[in-house]
């Protein structure tokens, strides 16, 4: 394959496509390095103003990095993050990561009046407020903070969670099952506190995600966390149009 200059594809798009299908062709593995950008703009003709400037793009997608005096290589993939009422460590599970948490805060306190509006709980009713750092293969990739009733859970700050679902011992210990939730996603920028945590630079971009779980019609759990914008992206399934649908 070479770059087309009759195309109204522009060259530095032309040579994206180009070294993601080479990528794939060749077997490269994560960490593994690419061609030089003077090799590259060698072999597909292109000025290294132009190479740059695909790679600059390859690396703002998060599918190359590069370490300074040492040249440029093939990152590993962002996760998909999923748009289903699933823990996140069922999500890691079915990924193939290993999944892990870190207690950063577990405490009863009453909830704070914006909390309380979004569960439908009077001003101040004590919630179990827990605070985590995920992991994936042991790399931090968010930072949860869920609110749980305590007349749904009590005694929940007792139970440990190393290794274990947050959903599955609200099903297991206490026979909640959720059965329906919303979430909204949106880009953001991360605090300098969270970016210690996730080993970001601060102001870093994240997702930023605010879910409500519900059990029965009960809100169960609010949480909001922080995803590393640069691990995951979002996937989506569209279904097919309704009829006289816009």
């Amino acid at each position: 394959m070479a770059i087309d200059p009759t195309s109204p594809v522009p060259k530095y798009s032309q040579l994206r496509d180009l070294l993601l299908d080479w990528i794939v062709e060749t077997g490269l593995s994560v960490d593994d390095p690419i061609p030089s950008e003077r090799e590259l703009g060698q072999r597909y003709g292109l000025s290294r103003m132009t190479v740059r400037q695909t790679i600059d793009l390859m690396v703002s997608e998060g599918k190359l990095y590069r370490v300074p005096g040492k040249g440029t290589f093939l990152a590993r993939p962002k996760i998909e993050m999923s748009l289903a009422l699933a823990s996140f460590t069922e999500d890691m599970r079915a990924r193939g990561y290993r999944p892990g948490a870190q207690d950063l805060v577990r405490r009863v306190l009453p909830a704070s009046g914006s909390t309380a509006r979004a569960m439908g709980l009077a001003p101040e009713t004590p919630v179990h407020h827990i605070e985590r750092l995920r992991t994936a293969d042991g790399e931090p990739m968010a930072v949860e903070r869920s609110n749980i009733p305590v007349d749904l859970a009590p005694g929940l700050d007792r139970h440990s969670l190393a290794g274990r679902s947050l959903y599955a011992v609200l099903e297991q210990e206490y026979g909640i099952i959720l059965d329906s939730g919303e979430q909204t996603i949106e880009a953001g920028v991360c605090d300098p506190a969270d970016a210690k945590l996730l080993g970001l630079p601060q102001n870093s971009p994240v997702l930023s995600m605010r879910r409500r779980s519900f059990a029965n019609g009960r809100c169960v759990e609010m949480a909001t966390s922080r995803y590393r914008a640069d691990r995951y992206t979002l996937h989506s399934r569209l279904d097919p149009r309704r009829p006289g649908g816009s």
